[in-house]
């Protein structure tokens, strides 16, 4: 992608390395913030919302990238450290200018969702990270639930069916935000991942097939 190494080379050393180490310690420090007894939640000062972006509150447009996921703090732990693994691999493997690229396209991409229908949310953009190592390392496995080893591409598989009915069945504003969150993954990865999904499709009807 030509266009991609021209941006590459005029980024140069102006990237932030590490980047996903840096925005999960931000995430896990806003979840430590909801727990002080502030006057404001730190998730009410932070999360994008457009009528209060036109009033003066800029600096919503960027903030809401550092939102951590909902649940208890096993669970967000668990889910920030993932994230991480999932932003060091694939900066190990693009560089830390191109993933830094990749993930400023999905910011962006929220940013637009954001200000065409309201709000904006960073948890597509951090999904579009284990699709986007599912295409890389299809083989490598995890333990799933921590005791069921399960091979990443069909991790991918799960994830993007899901994905898919998600577009089906949610509001519009969240269909355009998961739709413009994967716009780095369609530009860097859209091609290898169909000829993946193709073969693997080949594959999963050969394994049916023995078993009749």
């Amino acid at each position: 992608m030509r266009w991609l190494n021209d941006l590459e080379r005029r980024i140069g050393r102006h990237y932030i390395p590490n980047l996903m180490k840096y925005l999960t310690l931000a995430m896990l420090g806003v979840f430590i913030l909801e727990y002080l007894p502030l006057p404001k939640s730190a998730w009410y000062l932070l999360y994008f919302d457009r009528a209060l972006i036109l009033r003066g509150e800029i600096w919503r447009v960027i903030t809401f990238i550092f939102l951590p996921p909902t649940g208890s703090l096993i669970f967000i732990l668990i889910n920030l450290y993932f994230y991480y693994f999932l932003g060091a691999s694939l900066e190990s493997h693009f560089g830390g200018a191109r993933f830094n690229i990749y993930y400023g396209i999905g910011i962006l991409g929220n940013i637009a969702a954001g200000f065409l229908t309201g709000t904006a949310t960073n948890s597509y953009l951090n999904t579009s990270l284990l699709l986007a190592f599912a295409v890389l390392y299809p083989d490598m496995e995890f333990m799933l639930f921590f005791f069921l080893p399960v091979k990443v591409r069909w991790i991918g598989w799960a994830w993007g069916l899901y994905l898919l009915y998600q577009l089906i069945v949610v509001s519009w504003p969240y269909k355009v935000a998961l739709v413009l969150s994967f716009l780095p993954f369609i530009l860097f990865f859209g091609k290898k991942a169909w000829l993946q999904l193709r073969m693997d499709g080949r594959r999963l009807l050969r394994w049916i097939n023995t078993r009749k």
